[in-house]
Formats: structure tokens, C-alpha cells, sequence
């Protein structure tokens, strides 16, 4: 058996990107002792080492042919591969030394035989066996599956045609190819994510002229690194909802959806919800079994009621104008579940939308459960049950959520990305790999988000409650900056609005003034729940502060002397307050240094 662990995680993000075939998958080495994308302290991934079984899901490939189960690996956020790649795979290797290195990493984690997978091409789909791996050359060799299954778009791959193929191939294929039958032991888990790296390398980060480099460079710095970010920090992916506008009457409609409608459930929305105040303008009303086809038919200003029920959708609610979509009753009374492969569930661009007392649930998923590409959207009153990323805050966008119950992500519960404005009031976020992940705004085209957060409980999560995706350079200017030199006393900055004052406080004295405004407590017998708060709000002020001298620093070099640098007029936090952390697997707050 293979040295090493590869343990299982959730999406992410994503879910941020897909496979050019469809299936995907990942995870990645923390100590291979310890088990991929496993750092020190995460109690959740310990725990896999003393548990037989399977860590990862199963996924049925679709197809006319019934073949068996295979690992779903598509499911982890995609800053874990950046860092397998870093550490554990590709290090400090140069171009020449890919193949090497990757070659080396899977004779430490891959099973040389014994495992069945489905060879996948753009042809065929055929189950085979490995009896060996050929790991210099990054391939295994294997034998056709009995009972022979076999799905081609040409019917004349009869199992003869496919041995005569084997024997040209020599029986050695490339292990990008093959996708491992699913095995509920947990002894394929290591082999299953490990080819998925090499898959996902090969199709998406290798280019063919990266031997060309001059071998004096190190290739991850370089060339992946770059790539990789193409993946994982892609802010501008857009929608292409267009917003209808006004009806061309003018007039504004409330949908009601029912699957069936009866006199008492009539009279109560008459009298709760549709009766007529004097002087008001009449309302058409019209009633559908569905609410997507609700959704579809409203124009700005519509509201859209749906009644109590369980509701079958499998399309995406695409909401460019400002609608209001809200249940009649209790969220667990009022059901919308969408099945099918697809895109996100919600997508969100209106102006003001307001969405409230509903319960969605995810199956199948490919992109999150929301969507708030640009425009503000309020979730109230609401429960969310996720399948791959929860709710996503793009840049631009406006998110508020209340009393509302999120759970179920694989990558993150929420995202929320750079100049974004994210309230978060009274909510639980649990069971998700992250409960809450901030994505980098160091980058000079971004601008800080707004971030509220109060009286949430965050708790039940894989990994961090609150994960902040930084740049790796970003804390070492943090450590020059607090280590007291003359140069970076040079960088203090003011916190006074007059742009003549001249004395400053450095970084610490910053970050205690900047907690004292927003009335968290410094105390030294602070509760867990407490700390998790002044936590958080130490580090994204620290990462703002970084960001103002990195600004002031551009400035000064094209000769501008004076800059609104103050911490304060930023912004950042309307307050992190009353927010409660318990139970998450490596604590309230963390960091990704890329």
C-alpha cells in the first residue's frame, strides 16, 4: 500500500472553475503523513486517520452505458491546489524537472495496482484495471475490466477493436485519462486525488513550449503561480442577465405560486397579503404551479409570494430587476429544491432585491447556491442548504442576510470578494468547509470590502470560521512593519483627517485604535467567541493598512505627496461584534498566504 494521505474536502469556490470533460477533482499534501491540504491543527482532518472508510463522495458518470461509481473529486476550493503544487509536488523545481518531481510525489501517495478506473477520452469511455504504474513516464498500465463496459459515440468499438488499441498502447496510459472507480474502504482515496493533480496540471497549467524556459528560474514562481491565479483569484466573472425594466403598461404584478390552491389558503392571502389598501393602486395578480416560471415573468417592482410546498425546479432563478420573492409561512414549510446539473441556483443583478421566509436546497451542483454579481440583494428569514460554494459577494455587489441559516458548502459559506459591501446580522453559518472566506483586496485594482458582521454563530465548520486568501509578501511587509526600524517608521501612518499633521502611530497602536471605535473589548480574559472577533478585526486592519502604504507608497513614487491614507476614512468594518465561533476544525480565524 502507498505511503502517505490525501484526505477529502468540499468546493469551492468552486467550483470556481470546471474540467474540459466534465469530471474534476482535488486535494493536496500537508505532510504526507498528515494528508493533503491538512494543516497542524485542523482537528477535522485528524480524525480521518482513525476512521476506516472512504473521505471522498461518489459520482456517477453519465452516459448510455451503467458503469460503476467513480471518486468525485471536484469538490475542493481551488487556493488547496495551489498550495499542493507549491509544497508538495512541484516545490522549487525547475522546467525541466516537472515530470521528475511529479513523478517522485506519486510514488509516495499512488497504489501501483489493484484499483479499476474508467479510461476517458473524447471518443469512448471504457472501464479497465491497473496491474502497474509506470511512474517515470506518468502512466498506468492496465487491462480491460471484466465484465468488459464499454460507451463510444462510434459503434464499431466492439472489445476486439478496444484490445487491438491496448496492445498499440502498449497497455500504458496516461494517468490524466483514467478516472478511479469509486471504493468505499478509503484505500484509493491517495490515488484518486493524486491522479486528479496530475489531470488538472496537464490540461490546465502546462503549456507544451514551459521546457523553453532557462532552467535558472524556479517554474512555480514563474509560470504556474501566474496560471493558477487565472483560477483562483478570477474576480470578473460576469453575468449576462438583462434586466427587463418596467412593464410596458406600466403596472406591477404579484405572482403567486401554488402547486394547489384551495379556498382557505385563498382567503388567508386575500386577507394577509393581496387585500387592497384605500387609495391604493389596483394590482393584477396572477398565479403559477412553479416558481421559476414566476420568476421568469416578473418585470420590475413584481413580488413574487409562494405558497407553502415542496417545489421541484431545474433551472437557475435568473433576477436582474428589482423583485421581491418571499414565502407565505415558515421557511421549512416552503421548499425549493433544484435538481440537474447546472449553474447557480440564484443569480442575482438587480438593483434592490429583496428574497425572504423560503428554503432553498442544492443537489447536484456545479457554481454556488447565490450569486450577488452587482446590484443589492437582502436574504431574510431564509435557509440555505448547500451542494458546492454557499453565497457569493462579487465585486461591486451588496449583500445583506438575516436570520438566516446557511449550511452544507463544500468550499466556502460564503465568498466575499474585493470592494464588495457584505452585512451578516444575526445568522448561522455550519458544516461547510469555511464558514466565511475574504477573498485578497490587496491587489491595487481592488478596493477593501465593507463587512458587517454581528451576532452570528459560525461554528461546525471543516476548516477556519473566517479565512482571509492574502499574498505571501503581504506578511512579510507585516513582520518589517512591526519590527521597528527606521525605514518603516517612515511608514507610520496619520490618523488625523488634516493632511498637515505629521506624527503617526505605528501598526499596533493602529490596530488598538481602529478595535476600540468599533467597541470590541482588549480584555486578557476574553471568552473564545470574543477573541474570534478582535482576531479577525486585528487581521483584515493590519491587511488594510498594508494596502494604504502600498497606495501611499505608488503615490509618492509618481511624485503625489499627499494621499487620504487614513485607516479610518477606509472604512473597512461598519463592526465585528456578538459573533460567536465554536466547534470549527482549526479555529475561528486563518489565513492563505499565496
Amino acid at each position: 500500500m502507498a505511503d502517505g494521505s490525501l484526505t477529502g474536502g468540499g468546493l469551492e469556490a468552486a467550483a470556481m472553475a470546471r474540467e474540459r470533460t466534465g469530471w474534476a477533482a482535488e486535494q493536496e499534501p500537508a505532510s504526507l503523513e498528515k494528508g493533503l491540504f491538512q494543516d497542524e491543527d485542523s482537528c477535522s482532518d485528524c480524525s480521518y486517520r482513525e476512521k476506516p472508510g472512504s473521505s471522498l463522495q461518489s459520482f456517477m458518470p453519465e452516459g448510455k452505458t451503467f458503469f460503476p461509481e467513480i471518486f468525485q473529486t471536484n469538490q475542493l476550493l481551488f487556493y488547496e491546489r495551489f498550495r499542493a503544487y507549491q509544497d508538495y509536488i512541484l516545490a522549487d523545481c525547475k522546467a525541466s524537472e516537472v515530470q521528475e518531481f511529479t513523478a517522485e510525489f506519486l510514488e509516495k501517495v499512488l497504489e501501483p495496482s489493484g484499483w479499476r478506473a474508467v479510461w476517458h477520452t473524447n471518443v469512448f469511455k471504457v472501464l479497465v484495471e491497473a496491474t502497474d504504474v509506470d511512474f517515470a513516464a506518468l502512466k498506468a498500465v492496465v487491462r480491460l475490466a471484466e465484465p468488459y463496459l464499454c460507451d463510444s459515440q462510434v459503434s464499431t468499438f466492439t472489445v476486439e477493436c478496444m484490445k487491438e488499441l491496448l496492445d498499440l498502447k502498449e497497455h500504458r496510459l496516461p494517468l490524466q485519462e483514467l478516472w478511479v472507480v469509486f471504493d468505499d474502504s478509503g484505500v484509493f482515496d491517495q490515488t484518486a486525488l493524486a491522479i486528479e493533480h496530475v489531470r488538472f496540471f496537464y490540461q490546465n497549467i502546462w503549456r507544451s513550449w514551459d521546457e523553453e524556459e532557462e532552467d535558472e528560474y524556479d517554474y512555480f514562481v514563474r509560470c504556474v503561480e501566474p496560471r493558477l491565479r487565472l483560477y483562483v483569484f478570477g474576480y470578473q466573472k460576469n453575468s449576462n442577465i438583462q434586466a427587463k425594466g418596467v412593464r410596458p403598461s406600466g403596472q406591477k404584478i404579484t405572482h403567486v405560486v401554488s402547486s394547489t390552491m384551495v379556498a382557505g389558503l385563498l382567503r388567508s392571502l386575500l386577507t394577509d397579503r393581496l387585500c387592497q389598501e384605500p387609495g391604493e393602486e389596483e394590482r393584477e395578480i396572477q398565479f403559477h404551479s412553479d416558481p421559476l416560471s414566476a420568476i421568469n415573468a416578473c418585470f420590475e417592482g413584481d413580488t413574487v409570494i409562494v405558497c407553502p410546498g415542496h417545489y421541484v425546479v431545474h433551472g437557475t432563478f435568473s433576477i436582474a430587476d428589482s423583485i421581491e420573492l418571499e414565502g407565505y409561512g415558515l421557511p421549512d414549510d416552503i421548499v425549493i429544491e433544484k435538481r440537474g446539473k447546472g449553474d447557480t441556483f440564484v443569480d442575482c443583478t438587480g438593483a434592490d432585491i429583496k428574497i425572504s421566509g423560503i428554503k432553498f436546497v442544492q443537489h447536484d451542483a456545479v457554481e454556488g447556491i447565490l450569486i450577488v454579481h452587482r446590484g443589492k440583494t437582502t436574504l431574510e428569514n431564509c435557509v440555505l442548504q448547500c451542494e458546492t460554494t454557499g453565497v457569493t459577494v462579487r465585486t461591486s455587489a451588496e449583500f445583506l442576510m438575516k436570520n438566516s441559516d446557511l449550511y452544507g458548502a463544500k468550499g466556502a459559506g460564503i465568498e466575499i470578494y474585493p470592494g464588495s459591501q457584505c452585512t451578516l446580522s444575526d445568522n448561522g453559518i455550519h458544516h461547510c468547509k469555511e464558514g466565511i472566506l475574504i477573498k485578497d483586496f490587496l491587489d491595487e485594482h481592488y478596493d477593501i470590502p465593507k463587512i458587517s458582521m454581528v451576532n452570528n454563530i459560525i461554528h461546525n465548520n471543516e476548516g477556519y470560521g473566517v479565512v482571509l486568501v492574502k499574498p505571501t509578501i503581504f506578511s512579510d511587509l507585516q513582520e518589517n512593519a512591526e519590527d521597528g526600524t527606521e525605514e518603516n517608521k517612515a511608514l507610520k501612518i496619520q490618523t488625523s483627517g488634516e493632511p498637515d499633521v505629521t506624527e503617526g502611530v505605528d501598526l499596533e497602536e493602529l490596530m488598538q485604535c481602529a478595535t476600540g471605535k468599533m467597541e470590541l473589548y482588549a480584555r486578557t480574559d476574553l471568552s473564545e467567541q470574543v477573541e474570534g472577533n478582535c482576531e479577525i478585526v486585528n487581521e483584515l486592519i493590519a491587511a488594510s493598512t498594508q494596502k494604504g502604504q502600498m497606495k501611499k507608497k505608488r503615490l509618492s513614487e509618481l511624485g503625489i505627496t499627499q494621499a487620504d491614507d487614513n485607516l479610518m476614512s477606509q472604512e473597512m468594518f461598519v463592526g465585528i461584534v456578538g459573533n460567536q465561533f465554536k466547534w470549527n476544525g482549526k479555529g475561528s480565524f486563518g489565513t492563505f498566504l499565496f
